[in-house]
């Protein structure tokens, strides 16, 4: 028995010890997971996620210039709103609803960042900031005036887009164009010009900085001149009222409705005489 006991605790103390050097490897693992999440790491999703609405020193586009924002902001709350914007909002947070309001009512989206994500960019910000970086706004050639005309045409999907992109007018709607206007997926765009500026709205067309349409648009890019084209088009006519379709659509719906009743009419207008014919010649003979 003493030699069993022996034995046992033998196996016991080997697996103690086999346990032990596991968690030795794991630690080396989980501390470089940690380094991982440095400010280059958070320069590249700050890239692809943020720079179409923000710099860092650079001025405001669609939302604010983030410049010392690691300084000027709660640690917590930076880490809440970069991650869930749309549930900071909701909750009635006082710093977010002011932002909203000063930035035209423009939501940030929820970009499904994760928490090694989100610290990532908050450790870019906060070097950003003590360095004093600069991510510039839109390059001049962005500002370059285009055509309207082209922009409407693109917008509609009357003229394609050189990478194939699919029409704004699927999403969007903008004032009164098109028969019917354009689709509720996305933002009504008719009063854009009270919620971007021109640089602003290159910047959005530049990286196209919202989820569901980042997608579709990264493999299908807009060139620079289609950008332009369309940012002209967006931004032609202030002041513009959004078309009341409601009216067209009832009376397409009535027409159409007459036209397949008088359609049916003329098909079937001699479907039963050779079974009446026969009834009305016997019903008189026996009169």
């Amino acid at each position: 028995m003493t030699k069993g006991n022996g034995v046992r605790n033998g196996d016991k103390w080997q697996r103690l010890w086999l346990a032990a050097f596991l968690v030795l490897l794991l630690i080396p693992l989980t501390w470089g997971h940690g380094l991982s999440q440095s400010p280059s790491e958070g320069a590249a999703i700050f890239d692809e996620y943020c720079a179409g609405c923000h710099t860092i020193g650079g001025g405001d586009l669609i939302g604010p210039d983030l410049a010392g924002v690691a300084q000027k902001r709660d640690p917590q709350w930076l880490v809440d709103f970069i991650a869930q914007p749309d549930k900071v909002l909701a909750s009635g947070d006082p710093i977010a609803a002011e932002l909203l309001k000063q930035y035209g009512n423009v939501e940030m989206p929820n970009l499904g960042l994760s928490q090694e994500q989100v610290t990532a960019v908050i450790a870019y910000l906060a070097e950003g900031s003590s360095q004093q970086a600069e991510t510039a706004a839109p390059e001049l050639q962005a500002m370059i005036t285009g055509d309207a005309a082209i922009g409407e045409a693109l917008f509609l999907g009357n003229e394609h887009f050189e990478n194939d992109g699919p029409p704004c007018m699927g999403c969007h709607n903008l004032g009164s164009s098109g028969l019917l206007g354009g689709g509720a997926l996305g933002p009504d765009l008719t009063d854009a010009y009270t919620r971007y500026t021109d640089a602003s709205l290159a910047a959005a067309l530049a990286n196209i900085p919202w989820p569901t349409m980042k997608p579709i648009f990264t493999d299908h890019p807009l060139t620079p001149e289609e950008q332009t084209h369309l940012r002209a088009f967006i931004l032609a006519e202030p002041g513009q009222e959004a078309a009341d379709t409601e009216l067209v659509i009832i009376g397409i719906s009535l027409a159409g409705f007459i036209g397949v009743v008088l359609m049916f009419a003329v098909i079937y207008r001699r479907r039963l005489r050779g079974v009446r014919r026969p009834l009305v010649n016997q019903a008189r003979n026996l009169s």
